[in-house]
């Protein structure tokens, strides 16, 4: 017999994404978190190299990450038995005809951050030897930028589910939506699950999963970001580096574990899948990397990719569907899910419970008209 399960808030999804908002929402009724693999954040969460920067994305990711910037500083106690931040920096690189976008750069950023720094040729080689002096005419420093354990960021949010009384659910992949009651009955390979609030943090499937609803797309576009690690040249500490970001985004580094983790940025568009790197982007890596640096990359030690999902404007999507009854949409954080998380978690909750966006999210810029899927329909 397949077993039906009830609950206030069903979330599809157990990335980073549904955890989060599976976390708050479980102090405002039952949640159960359903995800189509054999563990939650095997997709995007789980290949992420994220860091946490207030000065990377727009106008609203910016809002939303320095709004989760005391969570990750002082998160609840047991949450997590490690810092969920460490110290690194982030350095944007310019040369000199990318000046005024280094500088449009600091300008956005200053709204949030306040102590961005210029820094000249001399004081880059100074922290980065290996950076080519034509590569970084001028350089801008965001001192409080810092590298996330997502594991332990996302597990802290699947426990905190559990600990209210929550559950995850693995090997659950949904089959079939149908809205009757008043409320969402899901079936799905672990069985049958009734909520009046259905969540779609279905990652790069969101819209597929919408589908099913009768909701009309968003237009979320599943992008490529590949990465790899390599041994720095011997003798050369790497620990105190920062990251290192080209001001066009075209390659990023820093150090991972005594070892270099790089991108070439690609945002390649993809269908859904279980995307693998593509050695055309690696090599791509590797050549902007020696353009920009004296890094003698001898061989690959490891390589992956991970899918970044957007919609047109580049702005997540989180709200109650206007022509769908209790479906609430959570989708397309794009590259900025992991660093926003706290925050996200929060507005979900709060917008899904009716209470609007948290007054100090307000105050940071975060308007729920420009998160709506009722942009899309205007």
């Amino acid at each position: 017999m397949v077993p039906v399960r009830e609950c206030d808030f069903l979330i599809v999804g157990g990335g980073i994404a549904g955890a989060s908002a599976g976390y708050n929402l479980a102090s405002h009724g039952r949640v159960i978190i359903v995800e189509r693999e054999s563990q939650p954040g095997y997709h995007t969460t789980g290949r992420s190299a994220a860091f946490y920067s207030e000065t990377y994305g727009n106008a609203t990711i910016r809002a939303l990450t320095t709004g989760s910037r005391h969570f990750y500083l002082h998160p609840p106690a047991g949450f997590t038995d490690v810092p969920l931040l460490s110290p690194s920096g982030a350095l944007y690189l310019a040369r000199a005809e990318q000046r005024p976008t280094l500088e449009r750069l600091h300008a956005e950023g200053s709204r949030l951050v306040d102590n961005l720094r210029w820094l000249t040729t001399a004081e880059i080689l100074a922290r980065v030897p290996v950076i080519r002096p034509e590569a970084a005419v001028l350089g801008l420093l965001e001192p409080d930028s810092m590298s996330i354990d997502v594991h332990a960021l996302h597990q802290g949010f699947l426990r905190g589910v559990r600990a209210q009384g929550g559950a995850v659910l693995s090997n659950a992949e949904c089959l079939g939506l149908t809205r009757r009651d008043g409320r969402w009955q899901v079936a799905t390979r672990a069985g049958t699950f009734i909520a009046p609030v259905l969540i779609d943090a279905a990652g790069a499937w969101a819209d597929e999963l919408a589908g099913l609803a009768g909701a009309a797309p968003v237009g979320l576009v599943p992008k490529r970001r590949t990465v790899l690690v390599f041994d720095p040249p011997t003798g050369v500490a790497v620990k105190n580096w920062p990251l290192v970001i080209d001001a066009d985004e075209k390659f990023y580094f820093k150090p991972d574990a005594g070892r270099i983790l790089a991108s070439p940025a690609d945002e390649t568009p993809m269908p859904p899948c279980d995307v693998q790197p593509d050695e055309l982007d690696i090599a791509l890596c590797v050549d902007r990397l020696q353009q920009a640096t004296s890094l003698p990359i001898k061989s690959i030690l490891r390589k992956w990719a991970g899918l970044r999902s957007f919609v047109a404007d580049k702005t997540p999507v989180v709200g109650f569907d206007p022509q769908a009854d209790g479906f609430f949409w959570l989708a397309g954080q794009g590259g900025y899910g992991i660093q926003t998380a706290p925050a996200m978690g929060q507005l979900v909750a709060a917008l899904a419970t009716g209470a609007g966006v948290p007054a100090e999210l307000v105050r940071l810029g975060v308007r729920e008209a420009e998160l709506s899927p009722a942009r899309f329909r205007r």
